[in-house]
């Protein structure tokens, strides 16, 4: 199976996080560890992100969510590593007016096409981007997008322990043509 690396959110995602339960349960999983996920600073997590990718047996999948997909698509802006794709769950709109200050050094999100396949999940209901910013973000970046429908931030507090179900996403990331990604949108009753 092919490398999986988990690039958790803004505070790490704890031990009842889907990241946590898929990076335990699925094989030649590893989760990045940035020096402090409360006070997160881009340079770190570029740096880390890059130095696990460069660690992997093979062009690993990211599966990141809300600020991990952020710093995905800067570390792309900027990457010289292969990777086989990403999942890219509930990112988190950091140009909107309520985002913490401490998350700006992220902003402004990048809008380059991504040189690898790419599915954003996003959320009707995610109280940190709206449906339209996220479309937006998914077609800058040259990823297929699938809606979840009332999944809010598609983590804990939104009722998403194991969420075994959203790694269907993998497989198809990893089925799909090495450096490509076609844009389609698909939705579902998420939950």
């Amino acid at each position: 199976m092919q490398p999986l690396i988990i690039v958790p959110g803004w505070g790490g995602s704890g031990p009842e996080h889907w990241q946590t339960f898929w990076e335990r349960e699925l094989p030649h999983t590893r989760r990045i560890h940035v020096a402090d996920w409360d006070a997160p600073r881009r340079a770190d997590w570029l740096r880390v992100l890059d130095d696990a990718i460069r660690s992997a047996d093979a062009p690993p999948i990211l599966i990141a969510h809300s600020l991990g997909c952020v710093a995905v698509a800067h570390w792309a802006a900027s990457a010289s590593r292969a990777i086989r794709g990403a999942l890219l769950v509930a990112p988190a709109d950091l140009d909107r007016r309520s985002c913490p200050e401490v998350l700006r050094e992220f902003s402004p999100i990048p809008r380059d096409r991504l040189p690898f396949a790419c599915h954003v999940i996003a959320s009707d209901d995610d109280p940190y981007a709206t449906l339209e910013r996220v479309r937006q973000m998914a077609e800058d970046w040259g990823a297929q997008i699938t809606v979840l429908h009332r999944a809010g931030h598609i983590n804990v507090d939104a009722g998403f322990g194991p969420w075994r179900e959203g790694q269907r996403w993998i497989e198809a990331i990893a089925g799909a043509p090495a450096a490509s990604a076609s844009q389609s949108t698909q939705d579902f009753v998420g939950g």
